[in-house]
């Protein structure tokens, strides 16, 4: 469970069309777009967001979109910084990536994916359609989230995981119903992991290194590293041979 979503901003602030980069565009006055980047139709992009050279925004992406939070939410309210999108980086139709979101180098968020302030989308990596990052996640390098992923905030995914389509992440034991300040734990997938589609993890398990989570799986306690589990709720059955470790596969 997310701390309490944000709502729609409803201030435009310093936003300008810039119809001579594309149609539709509308720029904060203090955003500078390279000349490499590719921008397509009806693009927001707002105060601060820094833009790598040679970055790729798909129609209707809005990036550095303000932050703001319900009256009860979480999460921390202090001003999170501009958004960046490094260079080469691809941001999906639609996407939208919040003020304080870091998307490294190379990396893709795809259509209609939202990834939220102070999240780290690491170099090479890819979230797939549809899928939403939380504030506060970090994703390492290369790692793969398919399609309707979600992963909750205060998670963390170390570089070369993947992460099947529909798989939930969670982070509050109670729904909701917890002391004031009670810290939320997300889950954490440890390198090179793979979680099978449709799995949902419960608040703050591990995944460990090279562990593979069968589909379908509810995991509720932490997975050792190398470990297979797979049912509901989970539990090893094997361990991932020498095979199958990624070493063999870069």
């Amino acid at each position: 469970m997310p701390p309490r979503s944000e709502l729609e901003a409803p201030d435009a602030g310093g936003l300008r069309p810039r119809e001579e980069r594309a149609p539709g565009l509308l720029v904060d006055e203090d955003v500078e777009l390279p000349d490499s980047a590719e921008i397509g139709g009806h693009v927001v992009i707002h105060a601060g967001t820094v833009l790598g050279e040679g970055a790729r925004l798909g129609d209707g992406a809005v990036i550095g979109k303000p932050v703001l939070l319900g009256p009860r939410s979480t999460a921390p309210r202090a001003a999170p910084g501009p958004a960046e999108v490094g260079a080469g980086a691809t941001i999906g139709a639609n996407a939208v990536v919040l003020a304080g979101a870091s998307v490294g180098e190379r990396a893709v968020v795809g259509d209609q994916a939202h990834v939220r302030e102070r999240s780290r989308v690491g170099a090479e990596s890819v979230v797939g359609r549809g899928s939403a990052v939380e504030n506060d996640v970090a994703i390492g390098a290369r790692v793969r989230i398919q399609t309707n992923c979600y992963l909750t905030a205060y998670s963390v995914v170390e570089d070369d995981a993947f992460v099947g389509p529909g798989v939930i992440t969670m982070n509050d034991q109670t729904m909701g119903r917890h002391a004031p300040g009670e810290a939320l734990e997300g889950a954490v997938l440890r390198r090179a992991c793979r979680v099978g589609g449709g799995a949902s993890l419960l608040p703050g398990v591990e995944i460990g290194e090279e562990a593979f989570v069968a589909a379908g799986a509810l995991v509720t306690r932490s997975v050792a590293p190398r470990a297979v589990v797979m049912g509901v709720p989970a539990r090893a059955v094997r361990e991932v041979p020498d095979a199958d470790v990624i070493e063999r596969w870069l």
